[in-house]
């Protein structure tokens, strides 16, 4: 039996990076997943048979009920890599970040569904005040999913457009 690194309440979830055309602006996303239940659950590597454990060694069912993705879209040169996508955007670039939109999907096996957030908050600067980045938190109420399950935070434009997404799951 082997066990993987530990899970904590804040885990890195990556980042991306893509250019907004017409205006050739580079736009960097970071992401990172806060769920204080998570802290100190650990996988268990047991071939087909692997589960996670929380912190008293407990085996998890589900995944945790709240979770929140925090994720910060900036115009600041902070990542060396170059953009992989282009999204199409007439909106000057500090406008295009207050008009992001958040959606989770849900798969379960072969099936999918959306989960609306509960809540999506601008943390940092307020949105009156112009600014190169925005930073936001977004929460969801997951339910009862099956510890199997994994989740995808995407962001979409304002023409719902999809310009990258982030995942989370235990398993």
């Amino acid at each position: 039996m082997r066990t993987g690194p530990s899970f904590h309440s804040t885990t890195p979830a990556g980042y991306s990076v893509v250019r907004l055309e017409p205006s050739g602006v580079t736009v960097s996303f970071l992401g990172l997943i806060e769920c204080p239940e998570i802290e100190g659950a650990q996988q268990i590597s047991q071939g087909l048979a692997a589960k996670v454990v929380d912190s008293h060694g407990v085996p998890l069912r589900t995944l945790p009920r709240h979770v929140s993705f925090r994720i910060t879209a900036t115009l600041r040169k902070t990542l060396i890599d170059p953009p992989l996508d282009t999204v199409t955007s007439n909106d000057r670039p500090a406008e295009f970040l207050l008009k992001l939109g958040f959606r989770l999907k849900v798969y379960h096996g072969l099936e999918r569904h959306q989960v609306d957030p509960e809540s999506v908050t601008m943390i940092g600067v307020p949105s009156d005040v112009a600014y190169d980045e925005r930073v936001f938190r977004i929460d969801f109420d997951l339910d009862d999913l099956p510890v199997t399950d994994r989740v995808v935070l995407e962001i979409v434009s304002p023409d719902d457009e999809l310009i990258t997404h982030f995942s989370f799951g235990m398993l």
